[in-house]
């Protein structure tokens, strides 16, 4: 069996031929990141940050997991080690928490004077770095968000549909080859065989429109407006601004009407009783 290491779970590729083909690197969490990397060869390396209390029992226990049950997948024993874990005792628990507690007192000492070593275009890097990272993150839990909500899929191009059409019997030994020839094979490509998927990416296109605006009708409705494109934002408001403004017309309308018609009431009584005298 495989070394299996809690610290850093391999990353699976996948292809998928959505749109233009991506290739989406699913990563298993890392469980200890380092807070920041060393800018350079002339500095001390960042210090690492402290394992929590469960993965130093992790790191104590995995070995002796691995050895009892040769065979068994990676993620059968990560489960058999958090069963283990949440089967402790407070008391059993302790001495990971401690060690864990003394580690992170130490790491805050040996940060501090990684940062004082640094110069201010080092410090000033490495937080233009963290911040990179931070926003690459944030723009991954959207993504992971979006797709959870059901957000329909961009329209294709007609080189895209073209591509996921013929990927497979394309020549070339690895993707990027596989790529290569097959734009070559679409500029060969006369108009009217062009014509064909150019077709089909207005249907997509078409199909992309009515799924984006039924799913971001959904979304106001939910109370997501901030996941709606703001002009479609716009245009909703501008609609409900529209719709306000009628119906107060309309009201004064009627109020201007039943006004009227209480006035010419009131004549026809005075010119009544005018006449009666």
């Amino acid at each position: 069996m495989a070394p299996f290491s809690l610290m850093s779970v391999g990353a699976n590729v996948l292809l998928k031929s959505v749109g233009l083909f991506s290739y989406a690197s699913v990563v298993r969490c890392s469980c200890v990141v380092p807070a920041i990397k060393s800018f350079s060869t002339t500095t001390g390396a960042a210090p690492k940050r402290p394992l929590t209390a469960y993965m130093k029992y992790v790191q104590e226990t995995q070995p002796t997991i691995v050895r009892q049950h040769p065979g068994v997948k990676n993620v059968d024993i990560v489960r058999k080690i958090a069963q283990q874990w949440r089967a402790l005792t407070p008391e059993q628990k302790q001495p990971f928490q401690d060690a864990s507690l003394a580690a992170r007192d130490q790491y805050k000492l040996d940060l501090e004077k990684y940062k004082a070593q640094l110069s201010p275009a080092q410090s000033a890097a490495i937080a233009e770095e963290r911040k990179q990272k931070l926003a690459k993150r944030k723009a991954i839990r959207k993504k992971k968000e979006l797709n959870t909500l059901g957000k329909p899929k961009r329209p294709r191009s007609a080189f895209n549909i073209f591509m996921a059409e013929h990927f497979e019997e394309a020549r070339g030994a690895n993707t990027q080859a596989k790529l290569k020839s097959l734009t070559d094979d679409w500029q060969r490509l006369s108009v009217t065989q062009k014509q064909i998927y150019t077709q089909l990416a207005e249907d997509d296109k078409v199909r992309y429109k009515n799924e984006i605006k039924s799913w971001e009708e959904h979304m106001t409705e939910i109370g997501r407006e901030d996941l709606v494109r703001r002009k479609e934002r716009r245009s909703v408001k501008a609609a409900a601004a529209k719709e306000a403004k009628k119906s107060k017309v309309t009201v004064l309308k009627k109020k201007a009407i039943k006004k009227k018609a209480s006035d010419s009431e009131t004549a026809v009584k005075k010119t009544v009783k005018s006449s009666k005298k």
